[in-house]
């Protein structure tokens, strides 16, 4: 069976301002380990299929950096995006490439390159489970995540008939509810969407062709010309032009640790701490300082008798917020000057 993976790799990370920047995203970035987040999520996806089955959706500009970040990826392996366009338009042009290469019952399976995943080991089986389903029920499956907690910041999925084990259908999709809404739907046994797809190529377009007027115009009439395909496509979440129009779609429970690392405050839930609960990264110094996430990338830190902050350091610039407004750094950057927005 031929398998491939495909990372979607996209965007500038602006909530993690002032690190993040248009040549050095948030995917690029050791926010987690020692490495750049893309670079973990490759090594994650390596034992499922090989380099030469790789497919990294991103940004034009980004592509030279992904190649000098890995340089045994095969140059025509890392889509250059000409405009953002939405997942759905992104995947289905994967579909294409994917298909062309080695068939229609090949298997793409995709992940987003700015994870953290605590069971790497649960990660790479529950992927592998949720490809061998989409070989044998001809379905579009996702992995559903077994919630931790009522988290507002994610959309959410209600699993409906239980064809077999750990199988369902999909109830329906839901945007991000407020935070009384999310206690309901854990409670409801919902599960997190998380963006996880696995499908047969052909099966993946068929539901285009279906279901989807925003992309497959496009598509019939770009042809190979990636240029001209972005240039006709309207955007969409694969999530709403294809699963919510669908009824092949399948949903299995994922419970390997993972978080979607979206805003500063995320990495307090999946950096390590010290005793006082601070999760660091660079020379800092902490007293009487408790649940804080410092950044300081050349340059020190030191807290003292604060709690809940989140302050990144980078090149002579220094960011202050707490955890609960680190979600509306976009906000910021709104009003912020440009002269004031760093190197």
């Amino acid at each position: 069976m031929n398998r491939w993976n495909v990372i979607l790799a996209g965007g500038v990370g602006s909530r993690f301002w002032p690190l993040s920047t248009p040549e050095r995203p948030k995917q690029l970035l050791p926010l987690i380990s020692s490495a750049p987040m893309l670079r973990d999520t490759l090594d994650r996806l390596l034992p499922l299929a090989p380099l030469e089955r790789t497919l990294i959706l991103t940004n034009a500009s980004l592509v030279d950096a992904i190649l000098a970040l890995e340089p045994k990826l095969p140059s025509e392996n890392v889509i250059a995006e000409p405009r953002p366009a939405g997942t759905c338009a992104a995947l289905a042009w994967a579909a294409r490439i994917i298909r062309a290469r080695t068939g229609p019952e090949s298997v793409m399976v995709c992940v987003h390159a700015d994870w953290a995943i605590g069971d790497v080991e649960g990660f790479r089986r529950t992927l592998t489970e949720a490809g061998d389903l989409a070989t044998s029920e001809h379905a579009l499956v996702t992995v559903g995540i077994v919630p931790s907690r009522p988290d507002p910041g994610f959309g959410y999925i209600q699993p409906g008939e239980v064809l077999f084990g750990d199988v369902r259908r999909v109830g329906r999709f839901v945007e991000k509810p407020d935070r009384v809404r999310a206690a309901e739907m854990v409670a409801d046994g919902f599960f997190w969407n998380s963006g996880i797809f696995a499908w047969r190529v052909g099966d993946l377009l068929d539901e285009i062709k279906v279901h989807t007027p925003e992309v497959q115009p496009a598509l019939d009439a770009a042809g190979d010309d990636l240029d001209a395909f972005f240039a006709q496509v309207k955007s969409i979440a694969i999530d709403v032009g294809v699963l919510e129009r669908s009824a092949h779609v399948l949903v299995i429970p994922g419970r390997f640790g993972w978080d979607d690392v979206g805003t500063w405050a995320a990495l307090h839930r999946v950096r390590t701490h010290d005793a006082s609960g601070n999760a660091s990264h660079g020379d800092v110094f902490t007293h009487h300082a408790h649940n804080n996430v410092i950044h300081a990338e050349s340059s020190t830190v030191v807290l003292y008798g604060v709690d809940d902050l989140v302050v990144v350091a980078r090149q002579g610039l220094v960011m202050v917020t707490t955890r609960e407004k680190a979600a509306d750094l976009k906000s910021l950057l709104d009003v912020l000057p440009v002269e004031r927005r760093g190197p």
